[in-house]
């Protein structure tokens, strides 16, 4: 199956056809976007004068400055890992920029990709051909350790009052796939987080990516944990993370896909996943 962690559906209302995808189990893990079994051709890239990352350097832990001033990161590692899956590492180059000037150096060729999340949508499918997705975020409850549920949640969170921030996607997701709970809206996470340990609220509904962080740090003082999920469902959330190149170049969108493929099957992903993300996601 292509994504293993989607193998089962939570029926999410009783009387509709309301459905959210769910992982196989409660604890996190490490998310397989790629089928083994799939055969992508391997492209020829011998012709390729040079292959130029853009990234950026003020999105950690994707793109940053490492204490030796060093562009380093999660894209920076994927990227290189590319390159020697395609066979051009002599050829590869990793380029930083601010946002802003990133599709104007694509346009103008003064690179051949972009790896800095740039977000897959129709507006920008007009601009960019983009590889597959290698990462997406998925929406996490989290709830004290001490009274963690798991799968299946749906009923047994009926009632409880869920802390969501205000006006976000994951609100209007946790009013329309779990309205049975008290949602009770926050406008900063720091309140969130702060009524979550307080015991004013039963559990946070979010981004698990952010929460992930949250929970590795200080600041939640090891008192919470994801509870049911991961939860996908891009018409709230996005179809993820993908490497964007000109909107001509498609075959070398293919080959990405390629070359993330084989970093799935090999394991080289789950390494960098884990390296980056310590507090797993998924």
């Amino acid at each position: 199956m292509a994504i293993r962690w989607i193998s089962v559906v939570l029926m999410l209302s009783m009387t509709g056809a309301q459905w959210l995808t769910a992982a196989r189990a409660a604890e996190p893990q490490v998310p397989v976007l790629w089928d083994a079994k799939e055969r992508l051709p391997k492209p020829d890239l011998s012709a390729l004068p040079r292959l130029r990352f853009l990234t950026t350097t003020d999105f950690p832990p994707f793109n940053f400055l490492d204490g030796a001033g060093r562009l380093s990161g999660f894209h920076v590692d994927l990227a290189r890992a590319i390159c020697d899956e395609l066979g051009v590492a002599e050829k590869c180059q990793i380029q930083a920029l601010p946002w802003a000037e990133l599709e104007g150096a694509l346009q103008k060729g003064e690179g051949e990709a972009i790896i800095a999340g740039i977000a897959a949508t129709p507006e920008s499918r007009s601009k960019y051909a983009f590889s597959r997705s290698y990462l997406q975020f998925p929406a996490r409850f989290i709830m004290p350790k001490t009274k963690a549920l798991a799968e299946p949640i749906f009923d047994r969170l009926r009632g409880r009052r869920v802390g969501v921030i205000a006006g976000s996607a994951h609100e209007r997701m946790l009013r329309e796939y779990f309205g049975t709970v008290q949602v009770v809206p926050f406008d900063r996470p720091e309140e969130l987080y702060d009524d979550l340990k307080a015991g004013k609220v039963d559990a946070a509904f979010g981004d698990g990516m952010r929460f992930a962080f949250w929970l590795g740090g200080s600041d939640a003082a090891a008192c919470c944990r994801f509870a049911g999920g991961p939860y996908l469902a891009p018409e709230y959330l996005g179809s993820g993370m993908a490497i964007a190149t000109r909107a001509n170049d498609p075959a070398l969108a293919a080959a990405f896909d390629y070359a993330l493929q084989e970093i799935s099957v090999k394991g080289v992903f789950a390494e960098f996943y884990l390296r980056y993300f310590p507090v797993s996601f998924f």
